[in-house]
């Protein structure tokens, strides 16, 4: 079986926007998507994410500042080893038109991404 491969880190900013134009124009990134909630900053070779949050989110001790985020062959074997080791899944898994994604809480925040 393949090893995981680091796909991004994810920052949470209350602004995706904002958050995006400080990276691009304070340290040169690229950004390849900027909706209201979702941002992709390249930084070969990996990519900085950044996803929208907000207060009520930030109050219930959920949300993490920054999140490590694995690309995966198997998502399901790769969810019950980390479960073994300590790993809480933060919600359940989403079936996205891009592949699935899930994350998990252990030693950090950790997401999990198979490719469709």
């Amino acid at each position: 079986m393949a090893a995981a491969t680091l796909r991004w880190v994810l920052q949470r900013p209350r602004d995706v926007s904002r958050a995006a134009r400080f990276y691009a124009e304070g340290h040169d990134f690229c950004v390849n998507v900027c909706p209201l909630r979702w941002a992709e900053l390249p930084s070969w070779p990996l990519k900085l994410a950044l996803v929208r949050t907000n207060d009520s989110n930030l109050a219930s001790q959920r949300v993490y500042s920054s999140m490590l985020s694995f690309t995966i062959p198997d998502i399901n074997s790769t969810v019950s080893k980390l479960m073994v080791l300590g790993a809480v899944l933060d919600g359940s898994i989403k079936y996205e038109i891009h592949g699935e994604v899930l994350s998990l809480r252990c030693i950090d925040m950790l997401g999990l991404y198979k490719l469709a």
